[in-house]
């Protein structure tokens, strides 16, 4: 490999261009493009894809975490070609038989008793629903959410999302207050033990419920990992603990999984099982479609039914998107997808772990299962270096591997596989990292330094 980064040429060749700019043309600026040159993604086969003009990759972003058992799964292909055969779409006027089965499925994978499922098409859409069942239930618009967090796009989503950088405006159809999240590296919890640390959010919940609320909260919700705010990942436990003083309040617990779920964290089938605790409500979605648009809300029945007039969902558990996501549900289970998940992001984070520790660059490698983060900071400090994570970003492209990036300032590397992957490929994946951090490492300055 060189031991400089290549540098860019400046012009993008022709396919890619050509649709750069259409793109810009039609679609709005705020819409989020990796890379100084822009990709398109064609083709996939496992844990690889092909871009427009030919280039193979390996994938360890997977349309954000989506693609759970990987590209162009044959089963899971077949299912869709099935049943599009026989019908894309009738609406939950009608009774739909793979939308049943799944959600028969699902209801008794979230452990929680008298489970019922209600179907949406995205990760925004259920943190919606969630977010409409617990006011509804609890006949309060006030919310409490977790710093450092990201709940999706949409106006009452946005509202509880704890990231600045993923907030485009103050006005909320909530009253939301903000609790600690399990960060350490910038907190002034970051020195304590994992007990002191959780004790100490603990009360910091009690006095933001305190002080900052009046008093009937509908819900707490919380990522178990928070993703895009950078894989953290509070001490086990952490949850469980919040929720004995939630309880106290009548304050219900919504566990955002849709990251987290069908296992990725590889100890875990969902996230929420670390922490002791049973939530009222979890949302879904990403990797129970590996890329259809499916998600949804599991909870407990009495809370499902709480909404007293008429609904329907003209696309949510469509026909296409029941049938596909079950035959992954399947895929997923049969083939032990968490126990790989495990496997590989045991060995994705001790390599990591190790190979960077003496980088001045790498702040932190953490994480669970195959969800593995690398905070970046500028050497001889803990302030963030987003231009290093945009140039390893970049340089690991050009060696032939996609990752993503994330956290409060965008300075923190995302690593999060197929949960099919391979450890032949996670070897590829670590030596490409680990020479485009040492290079990073190379070019950025010590700070302090004469």
């Amino acid at each position: 490999m060189p031991d400089q980064l290549p540098q860019s040429s400046g012009q993008l060749t022709s396919p890619h261009r050509e649709l750069l700019g259409r793109h810009k043309a039609v679609l709005p600026s705020w819409l989020t493009l990796y890379y100084d040159e822009p990709l398109e993604l064609v083709s996939g086969q496992g844990r690889h894809v092909v871009d427009g003009e030919g280039n193979r990759y390996l994938d360890f972003f997977g349309g954000i975490l989506t693609t759970s058992a990987g590209h162009n799964v044959p089963e899971v292909v077949e299912a869709i070609r099935e049943q599009a055969g026989r019908m894309l779409h009738s609406s939950t006027l009608y009774l739909i038989r793979p939308m049943i089965e799944l959600a028969e499925r699902i209801a008794q994978l979230s452990t929680i008793p008298d489970a019922k499922v209600f179907f949406v098409n995205s990760g925004t859409e259920a943190v919606e629903t969630a977010l409409m069942l617990s006011c509804t239930a609890r006949s309060s618009n006030q919310v409490l959410a977790v710093r450092h967090s990201y709940h999706g796009r949409s106006y009452g989503t946005m509202s509880v999302t704890g990231n600045r950088a993923w907030s485009a405006s103050s006005l909320s159809p909530f009253a939301v207050s903000y609790v600690q999240s399990g960060y350490r590296l910038r907190s002034p919890f970051g020195p304590l033990t994992d007990r002191e640390l959780t004790q100490a959010c603990v009360r910091d919940l009690r006095e933001v419920i305190e002080t900052t609320t009046a008093g009937d909260v509908a819900c707490l919700i919380a990522e178990p990992i928070q993703g895009v705010g950078g894989f953290v990942v509070p001490p086990d436990g952490f949850f469980g603990a919040m929720k004995e003083v939630l309880d106290e309040y009548g304050i219900l617990f919504v566990s955002d999984e849709v990251q987290t779920g069908w296992g990725r964290t590889g100890d875990h089938f969902w996230g929420f099982q670390a922490h002791d605790v049973l939530p009222d409500l979890a949302t879904f979605a990403k990797g129970l479609g590996n890329g259809l648009a499916i998600g949804g809300v599991v909870g407990r029945g009495d809370l499902v039914d709480s909404v007293g007039a008429n609904s329907i969902s003209t696309f949510g558990g469509n026909p296409l998107a029941a049938s596909g996501a079950l035959a992954n549900l399947d895929y997923l289970l049969r083939h032990d997808l968490q126990g790989n998940a495990l496997k590989v992001g045991s060995f994705l984070l001790h390599e990591l772990g190790t190979r960077c520790a003496a980088l001045g660059v790498v702040a932190e490698v953490r994480g669970r299962g195959l969800m593995v983060g690398v905070e970046l900071v500028e050497r001889g400090t803990i302030a963030p270096n987003r231009p290093a994570a945009r140039q390893v970003l970049e340089f690991c492209r050009q060696q032939g591997l996609l990752i993503g990036t994330g956290g409060l300032h965008g300075n923190v590397l995302r690593i999060a596989p197929a949960m099919s992957v391979t450890m032949e490929e996670a070897v590829e994946a670590v030596e490409i990292l680990v020479h485009s951090l040492q290079t990073a490492d190379r070019a950025s300055p010590l700070k302090g330094a004469p």
